[in-house]
């Protein structure tokens, strides 16, 4: 079939066994890939298991273009039901992952059961087999990178969690790539329990297509679209941080956990500032023209690291949203979230929560053992970035994320605990654009930005060329209530479930 490898594994954990499974043409042509197909292999899970539980399934679903050459092809989904929201959640990463997965021969993997012992998949040119991981458990991402590189071969490439997602952290990522995250929702959490440190891949099989001259010809045409937006010198310019000026302009940065809109000190942590600062290069993604990720190095003092980032969602949760305006403490802290494996939203978040509550006197030094929890302390926040991944002190409750926290502290802080169905909010608030808000409440992950990313009309007044001619131009007012917005928003939900689900 072309486009498809045809087959996935499942993986039963519980007894260490590997098998073989085809995928008929009858559901992909209903589910495509990615959170497609994954959504439907989900549906295998019963009404009321546990998310961290042996019924619950871990899928790693490709997409129907996925390797094929196509421009920014090399996505995969991550989908199971989540821990944090209770229900169907999903992750999405770039790099190179999907990619070198996919050609070993699979177009997706089934995870079922709990292992006795942490293990790890090694999947290479149509063959699989689990090995054993304890060498690895209690490693970050990156040393577990670097360490299954050493064993396996250079060219192998690994996706991973770390002590976040072993210690259960509610909001625990999978990491790709070294830094290419499957970030929200909690998908390295599930994995976490079910003792899977990794999956490493390495194949050299060819994604087959039924017109390559034409898929050529639609690659040429992209590619020359996208060098024709203005939105592509900005991405290789400042990365996706670029917008920060925009939406703080228009009161859409969430600042001191939602308290304001608007952030003072936005010149010291804008698409600039990070490029002055912290900027030492840049890289792509599989067959993207754009180029926008950042590699970043802090080079001196308590927060000296080498990174890839900060993104803009990182730069919003672990700046504003906390008060910090250190471009070196958040580039520290959004390193710290990958190496530990924790989605940066849902982390910046929860500590900005913690924050109001100890403002408020909701929390006291009594309960956070000694830390006092102030916006603005660049120093706190990267404590508290070790204590949630490690379930240390205060960081254990905060490791809940800010549902469970607001209802175990009451007390009036559930007013001021910002999600959907349990899914901390990025980094546009509602308030300065009301369609966003819309996105957020019928979004089926809970409080998510990319399901319907209605922010490119909202925020940076741009045209969305999926969408349908007579609503793609950004016509309306950010503070309207005109329902058409809601057609807007079922639109755009449905074009990226179509684009994610391609790969």
């Amino acid at each position: 079939m072309p486009g498809y490898m045809g087959k996935l594994l499942r993986v039963d954990l519980s007894h260490g066994k590997i098998v073989e499974e085809e995928i008929k043409e009858t559901e992909v042509r209903k589910f495509l890939g990615c959170r497609g197909l994954g959504a439907r292999y989900l549906f295998e899970v019963r009404k009321g298991a546990d998310p961290l539980g042996p019924e619950n399934k871990l899928i790693f679903m490709t997409g129907l273009l996925t390797g094929t050459g196509f421009p920014t092809a090399g996505r995969y989904d991550v989908v199971s039901k989540s821990p944090q929201t209770g229900f169907y959640g999903h992750a999405n990463s770039a790099g190179f992952w999907g990619v070198d997965f996919k050609r070993t021969g699979f177009d997706g993997i089934i995870f079922e059961g709990i292992s006795p012992k942490p293990v790890y998949l090694f999947v290479e040119d149509g063959r699989a087999e689990l090995r054993d991981a304890k060498h690895l458990w209690g490693k970050g991402v990156h040393e577990t990178t670097r360490m299954l590189k050493e064993e396996l071969g250079e060219r192998v490439n690994v996706a991973a969690i770390g002590p976040a997602g072993e210690n259960l952290v509610r909001y625990a990522s999978i990491l790709n790539d070294y830094n290419r995250a499957a970030g929200r929702c909690g998908m390295g959490t599930v994995m976490g329990s079910k003792k899977l440190k990794a999956v490493a891949v390495r194949g050299t099989k060819k994604v087959e297509v039924a017109d390559p001259d034409g898929l050529k010809e639609l690659t040429r045409e992209v590619i020359e679209l996208a060098n024709q937006n203005v939105l592509k010198a900005s991405l290789e310019t400042f990365g996706t941080n670029s917008g920060f000026d925009l939406v703080n302009a228009m009161g859409g940065m969430p600042t001191r956990n939602w308290q304001e809109g608007v952030f003072p000190a936005g010149e010291k942590i804008n698409g600039p500032a990070l490029s002055d600062k912290v900027l030492v290069g840049t890289k792509g993604c599989y067959v993207c023209p754009i180029h926008c990720a950042r590699l970043s190095e802090v080079k001196s003092g308590p927060y000296a690291c080498k990174t890839e980032g900060p993104e803009y969602e990182s730069v919003g949760a672990l700046g504003p949203m906390c008060g910090v305006d250190s471009m070196e403490a958040i580039t520290y802290a959004h390193h710290l979230c990958n190496d530990y494996g924790m989605d940066t939203i849902s982390t910046g978040s929860t500590i900005a929560f913690a924050m109001e509550c100890f403002e408020k006197g909701i929390l006291t030094k009594e309960d956070t053992g000694g830390l006092e929890l102030r916006f603005g302390d660049a120093d706190t926040m990267v404590k508290l970035v070790h204590l949630i991944a490690r379930r240390e002190g205060i960081g254990n409750l905060l490791a809940e994320g800010t549902k469970r926290m607001s209802e175990k502290l009451g007390k009036g802080s559930e007013r001021f605990a910002m999600h959907s169905k349990g899914l901390e909010f990025a980094a546009y608030d509602p308030r300065a654009a009301k369609i966003v808000g819309l996105a957020y409440a019928t979004s089926n992950r809970g409080g998510c930005h990319i399901n319907a990313y209605v922010q490119l009309q909202a925020f940076i007044g741009a045209p969305q060329p999926l969408l349908p001619e007579d609503i793609r131009e950004p016509f309306f007012d950010p503070l309207s209530e005109d329902p058409i917005l809601g057609r807007v928003v079922k639109e755009t939900e449905d074009a990226y479930a179509f684009v994610e689900a391609l790969g």
